[in-house]
Formats: C-alpha cells, sequence, structure tokens
C-alpha cells in the first residue's frame, strides 16, 4: 500500500539544529563562567589562568573569581577579613598572594577547597596578631608571615607547630608583643628554637592565678573565723560582766533568813 503525496510532505526529518546550538550555548556560558574575569581585576592566561587584582582599593574577596584561577594576587588592598571557605570553588588554585593588605583576622575553614593544591600562600605585611589554632588544617603550602604585629603566646606557638614556613622569610616573623617582655622583638622561630615554650608559660600564668584566688578565699575565711571568735568572746565577757552584776544567792539566802527570824 503506498504512502500519499499529503503524507510524504508531512514527515520530516529530525532536527537537530536547535539541540546542537542550545548544547554549544550552554556549553559556551560554562566555559565563560569559568573563565570570566572580574571588571575590577586583569586576567591572563601563562600556562593556568592569572587574575591580577593587585592595588585596586579592594575591601573584600571578590566573589566572582574564576574558577580556574591557578595564580590569585591581591596584595595591596584594604582586605581586613578573610571569611570561611572564601576560596572553595577555586580548586585548581595554586599560588594566592595577600600580601600589604590590613587583614587583622582568618577564619577557621577560609582556605577549604585548596588547602590540597596551595602551593604558595603570602600573608605579610598585615595586621595579624594571632590566628585561631586550626587556621592552616591540612594546608601543605609555603606560608609567608612576616612583618604582622605577632602576640608570641601558645596558641600562636600551636599554629606555628602545624604549618610550613617559608624559609627565606621565617626569621622575619617577630615577636611585636610576648607573654614574656623579653621576647619582644625576637624572631618567634628563634625563640622556639632556644627551648622556650609559651604554652608552659600559659599554664603557669594560669596556676598563679588559682593560687592567688585560693590565698584570697582562704584569707576571707580566716579574717570571717577571727572576726566570729572575736565577737563571741566579747558576748561572752558582757554576759560574765552581768551575771556578776546580779546579786548572788548566798547574800538572798542570809537576807531571807533574817527576815524569817524577825517575824
Amino acid at each position: 500500500m503506498g504512502v500519499s503525496k499529503t503524507c510524504r510532505s508531512s514527515i520530516k526529518p529530525p532536527s537537530y539544529g536547535s539541540t546542537f546550538w542550545g548544547g554549544t550555548l550552554w556549553l559556551l556560558s560554562v566555559i565563560m563562567t569559568a573563565y570570566a574575569c572580574p571588571k575590577i581585576c586583569h586576567c591572563t592566561d601563562r600556562n593556568g589562568l592569572v587574575v591580577q587584582c593587585t592595588s585596586r582599593n579592594l575591601e573584600n574577596i571578590p566573589s566572582n573569581l574564576p574558577k580556574d584561577t591557578v595564580i590569585l594576587l591581591l596584595s595591596s588592598n584594604r582586605i581586613r577579613h578573610i571569611p570561611k571557605e572564601v576560596f572553595t570553588d577555586l580548586h585548581r588554585l595554586r599560588e594566592l598572594d595577600l600580601s600589604h593588605n590590613v587583614i587583622e583576622t582568618v577564619d577557621v575553614g577560609a582556605f577549604q577547597g585548596v588547602s590540597e593544591g596551595l602551593r604558595t600562600l603570602d600573608l605579610s605585611n598585615n595586621h595579624l596578631s594571632s590566628l585561631p589554632k586550626d587556621t592552616f588544617a591540612k594546608l601543605h603550602a609555603r606560608i609567608r608571615l612576616s612583618h604582622n604585629p605577632w602576640h608570641c603566646e601558645c596558641s600562636l606557638q600551636e599554629v606555628l607547630r602545624e604549618l610550613r614556613l617559608d624559609p627565606e622569610t621565617a626569621n622575619e616573623v617577630s615577636c611585636y608583643t610576648s607573654v614574656q617582655e623579653e621576647y619582644v622583638g625576637k624572631p618567634v622561630i628563634q625563640v622556639l628554637d632556644s627551648g622556650i615554650n609559651f604554652c608552659n608559660f600559659h599554664h603557669k600564668t594560669t596556676d598563679v592565678a588559682m593560687f592567688v584566688a585560693m590565698f584570697c578565699w582562704f584569707s576571707m575565711v580566716t579574717a570571717y573565723i577571727i572576726y566570729y571568735i572575736k565577737h563571741n568572746q566579747e558576748d561572752a565577757r558582757r554576759h560574765m560582766e552581768y551575771l556578776k552584776s546580779l546579786p548572788s544567792t548566798s547574800h538572798i539566802s542570809k537576807d531571807y533568813d533574817t527576815a524569817s527570824s524577825v517575824f
């Protein structure tokens, strides 16, 4: 049975054009998203995407950084804080420069997502005085921490124990302040290498504070006991004086006998 001309004309081959172009546009959008450069920065490809955001008066880490960023340069800005997971999508990041900012705080987990691949991290010339113990957890990068106003105490010692300091700038990580005044101005590594343990100072300080508190408590209890005894002694003395002032029993008995004999 043959097919009519009308039927033949109504049968069309599958159209792949719209599907093809739709897929192509989607792929291009994905690529553009991955490589889109923030307007305030300058991006170049040098064996990997280099995002240059130096000296742009930035106060925060840009939120639209290309996901294929290999080198991220954020030095000489006005960034104060590094929040948690801010670099988590930059899985190819190898070098991160945050030097010459005004960074005061870094959240635990700030480098989550890049901790395995990051090779260089520069936090020098900022306003860091302390860091949470697990700031650099699982981070294998060589880290620069020089020229910050570090406070040398137990938590800083624990942070340094968990990271790889850049050997070229290690001696420039100095105590700006310290739990012991004698170490101010000295390189932290040299102080620790000499056998000083800031965590022992922390425990000793705690012990001294506890001893002082116990001594004060004991002194207060002792003072109260002494006051209580003296107060009771004074009451006892007054009571005795009162008893002495009363007429004696023998004198009352004699007066009674004399009165009886008269009657």
